[in-house]
């Protein structure tokens, strides 16, 4: 059976998805080198939904639902911060003294991250709404 119940949990699945990736871009908003250790700062990523849950196994529950169908990266997402004495600033050219770094807003991030928890609530809503439903259902055909 695939039903609001089903619906409802891949709701809950796609907010806590999303709000991994909005805690990634917050913890990493000051990020300028990559693993290598090269200048290459952290650029903003956002969960992208699509209707429909690949992972359900008969076809019309496919259909419906909602779930995570990719985490794009903002290749934009880089300003320029004045800093002549980092390590990390342009030696030369035009963007001398200036150091890349991640171009994410904290605020922007917590309104998103205040969205995908009030989202998060609303599905917890109506998976109860539902179980209450299906209880009420049940205790009229006893």
């Amino acid at each position: 059976m695939y039903g609001a119940l089903d619906i409802s949990t891949s709701g809950l699945i796609a907010q806590r998805t999303r709000m991994t990736v909005i805690s990634a871009n917050l913890a990493n908003r000051n990020t300028i080198l990559d693993t290598a250790g090269n200048v290459n700062p952290y650029k903003r990523r956002h969960a992208m939904f699509a209707p429909g849950d690949p992972t359900a196994k008969s076809g019309a529950a496919r259909e419906l639902g909602v779930h995570v169908h990719t985490s794009d990266i903002n290749e934009d997402a880089v300003r320029l911060r004045h800093q002549p004495g980092s390590p990390y600033a342009f030696k030369d050219g035009p963007n001398e003294g200036y150091v890349p770094v991640p171009d994410i807003d904290p605020v922007v991030e917590q309104v998103n991250a205040m969205e995908a928890s009030r989202a998060y609530e609303a599905n917890i809503a109506a998976a109860d709404a539902t179980k209450t439903m299906l209880a009420q259902a049940l205790r009229l055909l006893a």
